[in-house]
């Protein structure tokens, strides 16, 4: 007789399960398995436990090996990270994609001339589609910056948008980064590592490429630049201890760019010079991942020690691209969420295809005395992002601090906006060898193009 050696069985994949299938990006509302996931949870269960287990091992030693890492101010102890990454992909179709990518760049142009106009003639609030305090009242806002104009047809180069689906299936945009967006490199290192952790798996799914993005984004800089046969472009990055430098440092390497901190630029006879062991060279473009306000402790942020001094009235001069520009920081501000649709209509003619959440601003006061008498129901958040400030969800807070929010909002009415409590939508996770659901939300990006 001869014994038969026990079969190792791969990841179960068919444990994994969502309360409520209506949050669940895997199943769709009938249950069964969506077909673009399919192909990956079959391959998955035919990967033993110790094969999967390697295979973690491994994409942590090449996060390792590149330095990808995310640092976290308040640990002292180890602020440095290792980038964390999941080998569970988000699988979106190619179908879907072509039509969440065209809301993406129609976002993007529509924040495009929403941005020309704002630090332009104003027309939007001539005409009453955007209260004038919705604008001035927001600290993104940048009197400095008014008249200042990008070469060529676009104003912003790098839009990030982050989205949810809802559950009819369709996007719905929760907020749009467009000072210094980050991410991108963090997407890149994790298709570099998930391609030589799951090779095969890579391959066989036909994924889209990265590269042509990239690719874009370094050909629209260079077109800023006046001198495109010999181009000078860096990345301005607030220094290591910033919580997402390796992506500076891996973004400036993977484009061929320089990556410079604050000390090692200096303005003289009205243009940006880097400081080499060779002297000065002039710099042509800026692609800064320092906020607006810190850019230039001249004529904006007296205190901070991240920008140059006279950096802005270089870019005035158009002596110097900056992008995204200085003052963009202003389309972050969440109560033009609630006057979107207004604007597209004035600026394109048309409604979004991809639609904004619901926003109440409380500078109006039909919108406060709604957010006021509906705290439980909604999270209420600061219109400027600073450190300190954070959203508050009504539904899990006690009396006594909706009660100070409350005394907040009365005080500072423009200062607040809130939005509804919506409904997660889950991805499978790998944890501790099985598919386990963790609520998640998209961020994509989209890079203005060298032409129109």
């Amino acid at each position: 007789m001869s014994a038969e050696l026990p079969q190792q069985t791969g990841l179960n994949t068919l444990d994994y399960n969502v309360p409520g299938l209506a949050g669940d990006e895997v199943r769709g509302a009938d249950g069964e398995i969506k077909p673009h996931w399919a192909y990956l949870l079959d391959s998955l269960k035919s990967i033993t436990p110790e094969a999967l287990d390697e295979r973690q091992q491994k994409a942590m030693r090449l996060l390792r090996d590149d330095g990808a890492s995310y640092n976290v101010y308040t640990d002292d102890i180890n602020p440095a990270r290792i980038w964390g990454l999941d080998l569970v992909p988000n699988i979106i179709g190619s179908d879907e994609w072509g039509d969440i990518e065209s809301g993406l760049l129609e976002r993007a142009e529509l924040l495009n001339l929403l941005l020309r106009d704002l630090y332009g003639p104003r027309q939007l609030i001539r005409t009453g589609v955007i209260p004038p305090e919705g604008l001035f009242a927001h600290r993104g806002f940048l009197r400095a910056c008014h008249g200042i104009k990008m070469p060529g047809d676009h104003e912003l180069i790098v839009h990030a948008v982050d989205m949810i689906r809802r559950e009819d299936g369709s996007m719905l945009v929760l907020s749009d980064r467009t000072q210094a967006p980050s991410g991108m490199g963090y997407a890149l290192e994790n298709r570099t590592v998930m391609s030589r952790v799951f090779p095969s798996l890579f391959r066989d799914s036909h994924v889209h490429r990265l590269a042509a993005f990239f690719q874009q984004l370094r050909a629209k800089l260079i077109s800023l630049c006046p001198h495109q046969s010999r181009p000078r472009i860096a990345v301005l990055t607030p220094g290591p201890r910033n919580e997402t430098y390796f992506e500076h440092a891996y973004l400036a390497n993977y484009l061929g760019f320089y990556l410079v901190q604050s000390d090692d630029l200096v303005v003289r006879n009205g243009f940006l010079w880097m400081k080499s062991l060779d002297g000065l060279n002039r710099v042509d473009v800026l692609l800064r991942r320092v906020d607006d306000w810190f850019c230039d402790p001249v004529e904006l942020r007296s205190d901070s020690r991240l920008g140059v001094a006279g950096l802005l009235d270089v870019v005035r001069s158009g002596n110097l691209v900056v992008a995204n520009p200085l003052g963009s920081g202003v389309l972050e501000n969440p109560v033009l969420m609630k006057y979107l649709p207004a604007i597209s209509k004035a600026l394109l003619g048309r409604e979004l295809r991809l639609p904004s959440v619901e926003t109440w601003w409380c500078g109006e006061r039909k919108d406060r005395e709604y957010v006021l008498t509906h705290l439980e129901q909604l999270v209420v958040k600061p219109t400027f992002r600073m450190t300190g400030q954070f959203a508050v969800s009504g539904a899990h807070a006690t009396k006594e601090p909706l009660a100070e929010l409350k005394a907040r909002i009365e005080a500072e009415p423009m200062q607040y906006i809130a939005q509804p409590l919506l409904p997660s939508r889950y991805l499978p996770t790998l944890k501790d060898q099985s598919l386990q659901p963790r609520p998640a939300i998209l961020r994509s990006y989209a890079i203005a193009g060298t032409g129109s």
